[in-house]
């Protein structure tokens, strides 16, 4: 049984370990990186294929007749054409709530940051600000307290809930809606109502959804024009869900105060992207779930995820 990695630096960047795959699979290749041209060449042979976002075409899968079972190192699996696998009886596998406390940790870490600006402060300091300023204190920015402001989370899965517990213990009013129809039975400090709602009453929005065809873009300038313009928006969730020239264009006319994403539409970003530009917009680049301990959890499923297949009990199956 032949196991390939297209894409496993970003996983284990070396504070990690995959010899546990020298006790599981007969033999085994772990690529750092992989163009779109090499995919079929290395993937030929194997049995077991694993993307993180190496994109993994219907034609690919077709072509390689030994394929038996995919998995993803990421809760999402946009990158793999899932109806071609289906078509062949191909399993795919992907990694569920490895993140989740990692993800809700960089929400507030972007929401204060907009909210306290630590960052500007200690540059200020460090820039001799302070040694010059006549009195004992001083501020650059506006500074907010989140007691008392309405939280809006958009998703309410995992993640979602997670945030709302946070949002809870700040003491700020907590709404919700989610695409999905589910029992939020027992969250009796959230209060759940329709977008509109969500946008209109919110000082903070944060969005927790997957990328499908009804959450691409959903984040326009539609959905920002129903926003307060004192409010801001946190995006830890997939680059597309928000037109990013829509939300550029709302930051720098003020129609909104501020953005903290931790994803764009292209990763890496093109140097064009509309969002590095804005003063008022802080990106961080696709961290949220990449502490060494989601990691380590991330390991461990997707250990579980082969050892299963192994054992003909297939779990975290997405088709």
């Amino acid at each position: 049984m032949k196991l390939v990695i297209l894409d496993g630096y970003a996983e284990n960047p070396g504070d990690l370990s995959w010899d546990w795959l020298k006790d599981t699979v007969d033999e085994y290749v772990v690529h750092e990186f992989t163009k779109p041209q090499e995919v079929l060449q290395r993937s030929t042979d194997a049995d077991i294929l694993v993307t993180n976002k190496t994109v993994i075409p219907g034609e690919i899968i077709r072509a390689l007749p030994e394929l038996k079972f995919i998995s993803t190192l990421s809760t999402g699996y946009n990158v793999i054409d899932i109806a071609a696998a289906r078509e062949r009886g191909i399993p795919v596998s992907n990694i569920p709530a490895y993140s989740t406390n990692g993800v809700a940790q960089l929400v507030f870490a972007l929401v204060l940051e907009l909210m306290n600006h630590v960052g500007l402060h200690n540059d200020s300091v460090k820039a001799g600000d302070w040694t010059k300023n006549r009195d004992f204190c001083y501020w650059k920015a506006p500074l907010t307290e989140l007691h008392g402001k309405t939280f809006g989370i958009f998703g309410f899965g995992q993640i979602g809930k997670a945030v709302a517990q946070i949002a809870n213990a700040f003491g700020m009013r907590v709404l919700a809606t989610s695409p999905h129809s589910r029992d939020y039975s027992g969250f009796g400090t959230v209060e759940f109502v329709d977008l509109d709602t969500l946008c209109k009453e919110s000082d903070v929005i944060t969005l927790h959804c997957p990328l499908t065809p009804e959450t691409t873009g959903l984040v326009n300038r539609d959905f920002l024009s129903k926003m307060k313009p004192n409010a801001v928006l946190i995006n830890t969730s997939r680059g597309p869900v928000v037109n990013e020239a829509d939300l550029a264009a709302a930051l720098k006319e003020g129609r909104i105060a501020g953005a903290g994403v931790d994803v764009l539409s292209t990763e890496p970003p093109k140097a064009d992207n509309p969002l590095l530009c804005c003063e008022n917009c802080i990106i961080t680049p696709h961290i949220a779930w990449a502490s060494l301990e989601a990691r380590t959890r991330l390991m461990n499923i997707f250990r579980s995820n082969v050892e299963g297949f192994l054992r003909g009990e297939v779990q975290n199956v997405v088709n």
